[in-house]
């Protein structure tokens, strides 16, 4: 996909000549930049809702609300027994 960005001259031409010291171009800058920003991104999200999730309650496990709506307990069980 090709985007138009508005930037200023002298910081096109300064990335421009750190673009050549890499061996790359601004475009391969800007790309690689963007594609590090998503994956640490999605990286942190991940960490965000491990960090929220409900104490006690472990990857691989789900809630059983069954009973939720009758005021019944609820139980955390393995997704591979969950049925």
């Amino acid at each position: 996909m090709n985007i138009t960005l508005s930037l200023d001259d002298k910081l096109v031409k300064d990335v421009r000549k750190i673009a050549v010291e890499r061996g790359t171009t601004l475009t391969g800058l800007v790309r690689d930049y963007l594609e590090k920003l998503a994956l640490e991104n999605a990286c942190s999200g991940r960490k965000r809702r491990e960090r929220e999730a409900p104490e006690g309650r472990k990857r691989g496990e789900r809630r059983d609300d069954r009973d939720g709506a009758r005021g019944g307990s609820r139980a955390l069980i393995p997704r591979e027994s969950a049925g």
